[in-house]
């Protein structure tokens, strides 16, 4: 039966997981002198500066908080 077809696999081991080295489609397309030419600028990321990201995330858990409060209260 379907089963035991399992459980003879699951036996013989040929389920043996995942790869041991994880590929990345970033780093098989582009060759290694890009990374190295890469610069990282930490105020300008993805378009958006940090000010903007943590005045977002101020506005986000400000709210959060006033949620909280109304539920306690209420």
């Amino acid at each position: 039966s379907d089963y035991q077809q399992i459980g003879h696999n699951l036996r013989i081991n040929i389920f043996q997981g995942g790869p041991l080295k994880s590929r990345s489609l970033m780093k098989d397309s582009y060759t290694p002198d890009v990374f190295q030419k890469s610069v990282i600028d930490p105020r300008h990321w993805h378009g958006r500066t940090i000010n903007e990201i943590g005045k977002w995330y101020e506005k986000y858990f400000l709210d959060l908080n006033v949620q909280k409060a109304m539920k306690e209260k209420y």
